[in-house]
């Protein structure tokens, strides 16, 4: 008989493997501000040697707080963003979980784009954005994270997904979808446009509608024509079927 079932295991239990414990440790170390900063920054570097599901989900500890100074904060940061991205595919269902319940997305977002091809980061980026809805959100800068990183990819995917936010409850993340629309360039969102601002009570969103249209050129659909320009903000008109901007 082993010590180990002597001292410090019930019967059945398997040992925990120094990997792991080392994991756990460092974990503890990176996730708090407290720890000191030689203890934290050695931490991170450990944890990025290892390259497993585990130690990437420790890494990703570091972006839930920042601190002074931001120099020490943006290297550390960068340090945790390279060890996860060295391990690769292995770092994507850590980056998916903790995307899921994350308070900002901007550095999970920057590894993602690092790990995984153009086409499949899009693919990434719609699956995040489809666990919202347009309901309230108490933080939804996420959401706007995620808009705004969709706009950089003009498909029609990306579009039909972006739509519906025109209408979401925040006004923020309203005129991030209407930024992120225009951006995508595609005339058939102007019907969408324009039926999302029939109600909107924000002047900056009806002002970004407005000139987004004027800018475009796009046609207002016809029976749409009359609720556009009972709602169109000072400064435009609608002329014919396109929107413009007053002389």
């Amino acid at each position: 008989m082993g010590l180990l079932d002597w001292f410090g295991k019930g019967k059945g239990e398997a040992p925990v493997s120094k990997s792991a414990r080392d994991v756990a440790r460092y974990a503890r170390l990176v996730e708090s501000k407290l720890s000191q900063d030689y203890d934290r920054q050695d931490a991170i570097e450990q944890l990025g040697k290892l390259g497993t599901a585990a130690s990437c989900e420790a890494l990703l500890k570091r972006f839930n707080w920042s601190m002074d100074p931001s120099i020490t904060d943006q290297d550390e940061k960068e340090s945790a963003a390279r060890g996860i991205i060295a391990a690769g595919k292995v770092a994507l269902e850590p980056l998916r979980a903790y995307c899921k319940r994350a308070e900002s997305l901007t550095w999970p977002l920057k590894i993602l784009k690092e790990i995984v091809e153009p086409a499949h980061y899009v693919e990434e980026l719609l699956a995040a954005l489809d666990q919202f809805d347009t309901e309230y959100l108490r933080n939804p800068e996420p959401k706007i994270q995620l808009l705004g990183a969709l706009s950089e990819h003009p498909t029609e995917d990306v579009r039909v997904a972006l739509l519906p936010f025109v209408q979401d409850v925040s006004e923020p993340v309203r005129y991030a979808a209407v930024v992120a629309v225009l951006a995508i360039d595609n005339a058939a969102s102007a019907e969408a446009l324009v039926a999302g601002i029939e109600h909107e009570e924000s002047l900056r969103v009806k002002n970004r509608v407005a000139s987004g249209l004027a800018e475009k050129g796009w046609p207002v659909p016809l029976e749409l024509r009359e609720a556009c320009a009972d709602s169109l903000p000072p400064g435009f008109r609608l002329v014919g079927e396109f929107v413009r901007a007053n002389s």
